[in-house]
């Protein structure tokens, strides 16, 4: 594939060398920043940009730390663990429509594969596109967290630890404390993967960690070193157990951390339209609404209710009333904070004369109080000598996001239980959905906004997402990422044909969308995702084995591996290009050839053999029907006839504007 056309207008190949054929090169990105602030440190050697620190280091002057005693968080491996985050990955993604729901619609992914090399090819499509991140990683508890004794964290390794690739010896052992390194090995895990996934979230964007007490302080200074300190959100503390069996101290709360991509650009409070109490309040006011015409019949109702029913309501315990409008409560939001407000009377309807003011005065114009007077919206004490205090309805409570949680832990079983009827037990500590409407809510509510998981589990976040989703009518999405690690082999999926966690955690979101339509009728919600798989790359010049003569020539006669299809290329050229996988695919019968029309034109690929000027010509024709900004084309190398054919093809394109065109 090559980046451009040379100056006789023929076509160029791009090596395995090339960026063009890895995922982002975050060290050439970094070097562009610092560029960007201090031009005069760059330097050349060996051809390439390099960096002058010292230079660099006269420019930043006192800032420097030169000293061995300093504050710092260090481990052993975290040098090795920082270069893998910064080198690229020549793998790819290999569509699985069978695997898929509404493949051609959807805008979800569910991706199998290890999420270091993942995130590395998610980086040009989405780098600076996700919302929200929530992750629930190995709690290295010493017993299930998995690492290869000779762990590399790159696409071979994965390969082998999926048994894709043989490996005389290869072997997997559990993070035990015996080992020596329990923590260090945990964060050598964890390190690469938030450093590149910090990359993804959008200038706004927000990642949740959920953690125990084992790698919680560890967790909080990895993130404070990524994400930087000021971005710390807050801890919030998930009450989730009864520990029945304590030795010292009962521990019965789990963590989720929370960190900003950049404090700058939050809003700033959070709120939420999405409370299940409000919405059990919001429907009885409308049942006893729709029942009772008397305004006394209809409080005397709700208060026999609301008497029966208040230790549920919490935290909206203090709404007591109900009339036509539904049920509401009184809020001193009348006050003016912190300093002086207007000053008028507002005259007590049974007494007649002026209710008592606010200390500090209302804090809006004696117009706006008319205005609610003539609502409604206000509400009055038995006599003046009660400040007046707004109505305010339970449709209209909006939450905050509490640093405490109280939920039972054992919800996510039942939910899991309520979809996989036949299993006793699917997923081992699956997170409850409901703990995902905490927090997700605040942060996902606009069409088209992105939620990645990349310890996809029992997918409980795609559940909360698509659940969100249709709540709040808006157009989320996810990226779910999950390793294709085994079941148990005396697990119930496992006995019943279900062998990777990855199958079943797709399964899980399958049924959960069924239910979901069940639920919620006439939605319009994307309840679908597009099943992909980590692999190699397709392209075979960008994974020779250099000592294998046979293979490197064979790479000469077709650049594409044979047992690759075309969907296979497309997917990666849409990776490499650093274009959305959801974008809307369609294909074009041209001159007998099969054309695929990526983005409404914005990506036109062909990879049938034996093309003809009759295709570029058609190529162009659909650009003129399209009328995209810009269009880019990309060929297979070997399906012109020659370099003559090659030629002409692309003067003909550029005819019709179309000057990017490509081959691989």
């Amino acid at each position: 594939m090559s980046i451009g056309m040379n100056q006789k207008e023929t076509i160029n190949k791009i090596s395995k060398q090339d960026p063009q054929s890895q995922s982002a090169d975050l060290v050439a990105e970094n070097i562009e920043q610092l560029k960007a602030l201090f031009p005069e440190i760059i330097t050349e050697g060996d051809g390439q940009k390099k960096i002058d620190f010292d230079v660099l280091r006269q420019l930043l002057g006192d800032a420097v730390e030169e000293s061995e005693e300093r504050y710092r968080f260090s481990w052993y491996g975290k040098a090795r663990a920082r270069r893998l985050a910064l080198t690229p990955s020549t793998g790819t993604l290999r569509p699985c429509k069978e695997e898929s729901v509404n493949w051609d619609t959807t805008q979800n992914l569910f991706i199998e594969g290890d999420n270091l090399e993942v995130l590395k090819l998610l980086q040009k499509s989405y780098h600076k596109k996700v919302k929200m991140i929530y992750i629930d990683p190995p709690y290295n508890t010493g017993k299930e967290f998995i690492y290869p004794d000779r762990f590399q964290d790159n696409l071979d390794t994965y390969l082998k630890y999926t048994g894709q690739i043989n490996d005389e010896g290869f072997k997997v052992s559990a993070n035990t404390e015996a080992s020596g390194r329990y923590h260090t090995n945990w964060l050598n895990m964890m390190y690469p993967r938030l450093r590149i996934a910090r990359n993804l979230l959008k200038e706004d964007g927000v990642i949740f960690i959920s953690i125990d007490d084992k790698e919680a302080s560890n967790l909080h200074r990895l993130c404070s070193e990524i994400f930087g300190e000021e971005n710390f959100l807050g801890k919030i503390v998930w009450k989730n157990a009864t520990d029945n069996n304590p030795t010292n101290i009962a521990v019965e709360h789990e963590y989720i951390l929370a960190f900003c991509k950049n404090r700058n650009h939050l809003e700033p409070a959070w709120k939420s339209s999405v409370s299940d109490v409000k919405d059990i309040l919001v429907n009885v006011g409308n049942e006893l609404t729709r029942k009772y015409t008397d305004t006394d019949e209809l409080q005397e109702a709700y208060s026999s209710w609301f008497k029966e029913h208040k230790r549920q309501l919490w935290p909206l315990d203090r709404y007591k009333y109900i009339d036509s409008g539904g049920v509401y409560t009184g809020s001193q939001s009348v006050h003016n904070p912190g300093k002086e407000g207007y000053r008028y009377d507002v005259i007590h309807p049974v007494t007649g004369k002026p209710c008592k003011e606010p200390l500090m005065g209302y804090r809006f114009p004696k117009e706006t109080m008319n205005k609610l007077l003539s609502e409604d919206r206000i509400i009055f004490g038995d006599d003046e000598n009660k400040i007046v205090e707004l109505k305010v309805y339970a449709e209209e409570y909006q939450e905050k996001l509490s640093s405490w949680i109280e939920l039972d832990g054992r919800l996510g079983s039942y939910d899991l239980k309520e979809l996989f009827p036949e299993y006793k037990k699917s997923f081992t500590n699956p997170k409850p959905v409901r703990l995902l409407d905490t927090f997700i809510p605040f942060l996902a509510k606009n069409d088209g906004d992105i939620v990645l998981d990349f310890f996809s589990g029992s997918s409980t976040t795609a559940h909360a997402v698509m659940e969100t989703a249709i709540r709040e009518k808006a157009k989320l999405r996810f990226i779910m990422v999950q390793l294709p690690e085994y079941c148990e082999e005396n697990s119930e999926p496992y006995k019943n044909g279900i062998t990777k966690i990855s199958t079943l955690s797709a399964e899980r979101i399958r049924r959960a969308a069924n239910k979901l339509n069940q639920q919620y009728k006439n939605h319009s919600s994307d309840l679908g995702f597009k099943f992909f798989k980590l692999d190699t790359t397709n392209i075979a010049p960008w994974d020779l084995d250099f000592n294998s003569f046979e293979k490197d020539l064979a790479s000469h006669i077709d650049s594409i591996k044979p047992d690759r299809t075309a969907e296979d290329v497309l997917y990666e050229i849409l990776l490499k290009f650093g274009l959305d996988l959801a974008l809307p695919t369609e294909q074009h019968q041209i001159a007998g050839k099969t054309v695929f029309n990526i983005g409404m034109g914005a990506l036109i690929v062909c990879l049938d053999e034996a093309i003809t000027l009759d295709v570029a010509e058609g190529i162009g024709e659909l650009k003129q029907e399209l009328k995209p900004e810009v269009m880019r084309v990309v060929f297979k190398d070997a399906s012109f006839a020659d370099d003559v054919v090659k030629t002409n093809a692309v003067q003909v394109l550029k005819q019709f504007g179309i000057d990017d065109v490509r081959s691989i």
